[in-house]
């Protein structure tokens, strides 16, 4: 029997639960309607095809990430909220996988994009400001620490980490040498002295 009440939002909120679970790769339309208990065709009512289905999946992974980390930066600054805004991240691609994989795989998300509510990259705007970062090499900063981060997200998710030594230490000494790095980025006045006093 079709499932009564469905709504865009109930179809993505499932196709998300379905790439988390299955992973992002599984994410069908026949397999949504599955699990909604209704035929194919009838999402098309809802969601513009395979390719509109993933980008909404895209979506939810870009706001709830952006909600994670903005709700660890709260309170915090400099060295303190990079931690705690990475160890978010990290949580976050472990926690909802398939959602991550989705935001990944559709970069082209930005500001302006209908339904982005709580987009990440802001937030690591402002913690990179907290190492006085300039705004013209903004972009730059961000990029490598978005590089930092999820490279060493995907590798740990893929199984790429196969020695025994604790994984989370290694995550932290990343951080620890991101953090040093920033007090030596080009034209961040004061930041290693910033560095230096907030550990």
């Amino acid at each position: 029997m079709p499932r009564a009440g469905l709504t865009p939002a109930l179809v993505a909120e499932e196709a998300a639960r379905l790439s988390d679970e299955e992973g992002f790769r599984s994410l069908s339309l026949a397999a949504v309607a599955q699990r909604l208990g209704v035929a194919t065709p009838s999402l098309y009512k809802h969601v513009d095809g395979l390719a509109g289905l993933r980008r909404e999946v895209a979506l939810l992974g870009a706001n709830g990430l952006g909600e994670w980390v903005q709700r660890a930066a709260v309170g915090r600054s400099g060295p303190d909220a990079l931690r705690a805004v990475a160890d978010a991240y990290r949580r976050y691609a472990h926690t909802h996988p398939g959602r991550y994989t989705a935001l990944q795989q559709l970069p082209g998300l930005a500001g302006a994009e209908p339904g982005l509510t709580t987009d990440p990259v802001p937030v690591l705007a402002a913690v990179l400001r907290g190492f006085g970062i300039p705004e013209d090499q903004m972009v730059h900063a961000i990029r490598t620490l978005r590089s930092t981060l999820h490279g060493f997200v995907d590798l740990e998710t893929h199984g790429g980490f196969g020695l025994p030594e604790d994984v989370d230490r290694t995550y932290a000494l990343l951080l620890e040498g991101f953090i040093r790095a920033l007090g030596q980025w080009p034209g961040a006045e004061g930041a290693a002295d910033m560095r230096r006093s907030r550990g």
